[in-house]
């Protein structure tokens, strides 16, 4: 090997103190299931929605129109088997279902009204930097 050459060596992840991962760098595990999870798509939007307040799934479908039934459906679904989405029927008739935000769903507002606003200033309409 030439002397200015040298070999990169992949870190130790071997501890497994959350403190340590922002320390050194490396993402943390929980972080990128929280990423994941709020990133899937129509996720984000869903969870927007909600913010607002509860709501029924016709109501949510309205609010997202590009989002099918097929698919507000299935994240619906996740949402609630995750515990951030509280499903609420209401006896009839007509008989109802309505969705709210759980206290874990809630705890996220924060975190998603500093992404709309950080959409808001860097995709909104201006040319990209480059």
């Amino acid at each position: 090997m030439a002397p200015h050459q040298q070999t990169a060596t992949k870190p130790d992840t071997t501890n497994t103190d959350p403190g340590d991962d922002q320390a050194r760098g490396n993402c943390c595990p929980l972080y990128h299931e929280a990423v994941e999870l709020v990133g899937r798509r129509w996720t984000g939007a869903i969870l927007r929605v909600l913010m607002d307040g509860p709501l029924r799934f016709s109501e949510i479908a309205s609010a997202i129109p590009e989002l099918s039934d097929r698919l507000l459906s299935e994240r619906m679904k996740e949402l609630e088997a995750r515990g951030m989405v509280q499903r609420t029927v209401i006896p009839g008739p007509p008989l109802r279902v309505q969705y709210e935000l759980s206290t874990m769903g809630s705890e996220l507002e924060p975190a998603l009204a500093e992404l709309q606003r950080w959409a808001r200033r860097w995709l909104g309409d201006h040319t990209p930097a480059g």
